[in-house]
């Protein structure tokens, strides 16, 4: 009876053990898992604009929101040199200024993940005249740049001129973003869309194109400059245009060629936006070479003959002057109709004005926003200064910015006043911004975040405490163990209450 006993407890603990235990792993399995985020991706838009070109690199969690990234700016690099257009004659000679700020960019992202960092170019207004002027010449720089990215580490999707209107709509989708229009953390620091938030409107002054983007009170879909963007799961109607021609850059040539115009001397020009005392020589192919100029040209044109323009810092003049860059009267006094023969919705809500925009307000020693008012007084005082005291005054000093920031100034004015039509009761809506937080306020961020839309969502991967091979096999065998003592413990039931009835039974019939 002892030797039956004892198998039947060891039976019975083991039983109990192999239950405890397979609830245990379970349980442990269960709620000791760890979800573990795919971590970061990387972009790298290189912002190939008039001027110049500058690389961005933007990360952002591989798990998206509404299929949307939440991008951020973690790195930028001013390529030396100007912009891409300018390498016309010689393309070949891109790589050496892009070298430099690519092996930074190497050694921000990890090493593992160059292979499936995606790089994009988008070239602005320098490289869509450049097209318009010489097809041939502007498809040989975009080859030179796609030739110089096969030899680099990254996954490059290719150099494009990116149209005017979608450098209006990416300039301000970057602006609500960076603002948080789109998407702010709640209480629980998980991402949510802001109930009836506001879009802001959005003014970018690039070297050679302006853009004006916002969502006018009505939605006027019989504007051919309405485009509709997809954002976090929401649509907006957003009404963008660009100005050829209009950028800071080649308005200032514009000038520069109609001052040679109306001088009764070809050699020696007065220009009343230049500081007094300023002079400069400048070539006629600088100011009239433009495609922006065509029409300014000199009939006798030699684009090697020097003029030298003499700085008369005449604030009035310079307003009157520039006044003559735009055709005020094409649209006949139509209130839908301000410039150049676009038809324009009227200016609605807060807008934030960037690039150029912001430089020359700096250069101003403005703030973010202020009257107009206050905008006049300090463009007058500025623009009577002499070059000397010039020197004195700005922040950072650049000749070549510090001659034009007078020029800036009147053609910020004429355009905000007289070509979009703000005015003293809303010009105080217009906040003057370079970046927000570590970001900048450029159409490449949001360029990136349109094409984290197709970039496929990665899903979130579970850690377990137990491989699951290593779970299934301890589940199988304390399982099998947990059977095999059930069953041993059946048999030994059974046969202990055989033995009892066998004895009741000899029991009865033993004889007396």
């Amino acid at each position: 009876r002892m030797l039956t006993r004892t198998p039947s407890v060891v039976a019975q603990v083991f039983l109990l053990l192999s239950i405890i235990l397979v609830i245990a792993i379970a349980v442990i399995q269960i709620n000791q898992q760890k979800i573990l985020s795919p971590g970061l991706k990387y972009g790298i838009v290189l912002d190939a604009g008039s001027s110049r070109t500058t690389v961005y690199v933007y990360e952002w969690p591989a798990e998206k929101e509404n299929n949307t990234g939440v991008v951020s700016q973690t790195f930028k690099c001013n390529v030396k040199g100007p912009g891409i257009s300018s390498y016309e004659n010689n393309p070949g000679a891109l790589a050496k200024p892009l070298d430099d700020c690519l092996n930074k960019v190497k050694e921000r992202i990890p090493v593992h993940l160059h292979k499936t960092t995606s790089v994009y170019l988008g070239a602005t207004a320098g490289m869509r005249l450049l097209r318009l002027q010489n097809e041939t010449a502007a498809n040989e720089v975009l080859a030179s740049v796609q030739h110089y990215f096969r030899a680099q580490p990254f996954e490059f999707r290719g150099a494009q001129i990116i149209t005017g209107t979608e450098e209006g709509v990416y300039g301000w989708i970057t602006a609500n973003y960076l603002m948080g229009n789109f998407l702010e953390r709640n209480l629980w620091r998980t991402w949510v869309h802001p109930y009836r938030k506001e879009t802001m409107g959005a003014l970018d002054l690039g070297g050679a194109s302006t853009q004006i983007s916002f969502i006018p009170e009505v939605s006027q879909e019989n504007f051919n400059s309405t485009l509709q963007v997809k954002l976090y799961g929401y649509n907006y109607n957003v009404y963008t245009h660009s100005f050829q021609c209009y950028g800071r850059d080649e308005a200032e040539k514009r000038l520069l060629a109609l001052l040679l115009q109306k001088s009764s001397t070809s050699s020696s020009v007065e220009n009343p936006c230049y500081p007094r005392n300023y002079n400069t020589a400048l070539t006629v192919k600088y100011f009239c070479g433009s495609l922006c100029t065509q029409s300014l040209r000199p009939a006798n044109y030699y684009p090697n003959q020097s003029v030298s323009f003499r700085g008369t810092g005449d604030p009035g003049l310079c307003q009157e002057m520039v006044s003559l860059l735009f055709n005020l009267t094409a649209c006949r006094n139509r209130e839908d109709c301000p410039f150049d023969r676009v038809h324009q919705p009227k200016v609605k809500g807060n807008f934030v004005a960037f690039s150029g925009f912001y430089y020359t307000i700096n250069a101003l020693n403005l703030s973010d926003h202020f009257s107009l008012a206050d905008f006049n007084t300090s463009m007058w005082f500025f623009c009577s200064q002499n070059w000397t005291q010039l020197q004195f005054m700005l922040p950072k000093f650049e000749e070549t910015y510090a001659r034009s920031y007078c020029f800036s100034a009147n053609f910020i004015y004429y355009l905000l006043v007289h070509g979009y039509n703000f005015d003293e009761g809303n010009w105080a809506q217009i906040h003057f911004q370079k970046e927000v937080g570590n970001s900048s306020i450029t159409w490449s961020l949001g360029y990136m975040l349109s094409l984290t839309n197709m970039i496929p969502a990665e899903s979130k991967m579970i850690q377990l405490p137990l491989k699951p091979p290593l779970f299934a096999g301890l589940l199988i065998l304390l399982t099998a163990t947990a059977l095999l003592c059930l069953l041993f413990l059946v048999y030994v039931c059974i046969v202990s209450r055989n033995r009892k009835d066998i004895s009741r039974v000899e029991y009865v019939f033993t004889p007396e």
